[in-house]
């Protein structure tokens, strides 16, 4: 089984962490489009753009059987046409928590953090017409412009990342929200410090676990055998910060740069 998956930096390697635990005897290949880094306030066109050239690469270059599209961003503007182009594929996507967020909570307050793009396409939508009309659920939803930003250079616990997560959640917190959803692959890494501002007991709902399992069921049925080990590859399109990976990965893995997808 050969797997691609990719994100617009490093935030999809929190998915990765979770399909390295989980499937065994693969080949796992990730691009961090870095080059383009962040999706989340660019165009629906040109996300859609860049997700059809890192397809179209993975297929050409590593014959992939699966592909997870480990970016909430990516998957609302580019999962359909995916799917469409490519159905002999294993597709993959990622979407904000709202379901297990509304099992979870005890308050029925629940945040959203995500990025611009997410907030405002149809998929989240179509999720919260879903799981919350008709419930007495309170949604705070926050757009998070820039922490994507602060993310790819390293500065998960930099001061100034921290005044901007206090001033999306200090409101959160007046309301008492206590389960928040992590619209993008990026934000568990600065779990700590939404934790740290929110003061309070409180379930960070991200989705990592959810889409490694997903991906083992469709390739068990596609004959996959679960057993021996993993082989993985990392590829960045532009600078990546090499620190990040080796905490969430290991440094045993380095990372080769790619300049030819687009």
């Amino acid at each position: 089984m050969k797997v691609g998956v990719f994100d617009s930096g490093l935030g999809g390697l929190t998915v990765v962490k979770s399909i390295l635990s989980t499937l065994k005897g693969a080949e796992l290949f990730y691009i961090a489009d870095t080059k383009h880094a962040p999706y989340g306030e660019k165009s629906k066109a040109q996300i859609l753009a860049y997700s059809l050239d890192i397809t179209r690469y993975f297929i050409e270059k590593h014959q992939i059987d699966a592909l997870v599209v480990a970016c909430n961003t990516a998957t609302s503007a580019a999962i359909e046409t995916l799917r469409e182009i490519y159905p002999e594929l294993i597709i993959v996507g990622t979407e904000p928590g709202i379901k297990p967020a509304i099992e979870t909570t005890r308050s029925g307050r629940v945040g959203v953090l995500a990025t611009p793009a997410t907030l405002r396409g149809e998929k989240y939508q179509q999720l919260v017409d879903a799981h919350v009309d008709g419930k007495e659920i309170a949604l705070y939803e926050q757009a998070c412009p820039g922490l994507v930003e602060q993310i790819e250079q390293g500065k998960t616990e930099h001061p100034e990342t921290e005044m901007m997560l206090r001033s999306w959640l200090d409101p959160m917190r007046e309301q008492k929200v206590d389960t928040i959803v992590l619209g993008c692959t990026h934000y568990p890494l600065v779990s700590n410090l939404i934790e740290k501002i929110m003061e309070h007991r409180l379930t960070l709902i991200h989705t990592g676990d959810a889409i490694a399992k997903r991906l083992l069921t469709l390739a068990s049925k596609k004959g996959h055998h679960n057993q021996g080990t993993t082989q993985f590859d990392i590829y960045a399109t532009g600078p990546i910060d090499q620190s990040i990976v080796a905490n969430l990965i290991g440094n045993s893995v380095p990372v080769s740069t790619i300049s030819t997808i687009i």
